[in-house]
């Protein structure tokens, strides 16, 4: 006879480890905000297997703009120094993922649609495509895309020139 009763019980340890993190990554982030004197309301979420956090502002975005920076080099980095500070909290890798005022949000609709094109692409000419080197999160979101369209997807070189291969 199986044990039933652990699943939901492990689901939602995870649950509560997600939310703590979560608890950590807005603490450690409203001091980050105090300290540059910026506005930003912190949102929490649990999304799939990860803890997901945003800033957003209902004044100008332009403030929070810095914390993106450009093609969203600083809030890749905000988000490692974010990952590290829950780490040193609870001494568990973070999975966390940060969105400043929705840009990673709107990446993503832009990448599934890459993705999306690009697999109809292949399957329309039988032949593979090499996309332009991706951030690990912009490759994830090309590689689900192109899962969703019923093709095969792989990364193939170094950092910071890996990139998405779309399969026929």
């Amino acid at each position: 006879m199986t044990d039933t009763t652990s699943a939901p019980a492990e689901e939602t340890d995870e649950l509560t480890l997600l939310e703590q993190e979560g608890e950590i990554a807005a603490d450690y982030l409203e001091g980050l905000l105090d300290i540059a004197d910026l506005d930003g309301d912190i949102d929490m979420d649990v999304e799939g297997d990860r803890a997901a956090v945003s800033i957003v502002s209902d004044g100008p975005s332009r403030d929070l703009q810095k914390l993106v920076g450009r093609d969203g080099e600083v809030l890749e980095a905000l988000q490692e120094l974010t990952r590290l500070a829950v780490h040193r909290e609870t001494g568990e890798r973070s999975r966390l993922m940060l969105d400043i005022s929705g840009f990673r949000a709107r990446k993503r609709e832009k990448l599934t649609a890459l993705g999306t094109q690009t697999a109809q692409q292949v399957k329309d000419s039988g032949e593979p495509v090499k996309l332009q080197p991706m951030t690990p999160f912009e490759r994830k979101v090309v590689h689900d895309a192109v899962a969703a369209a019923g093709l095969r997807s792989e990364s193939e070189g170094e950092e910071p020139q890996r990139r998405v291969v779309v399969l026929p």
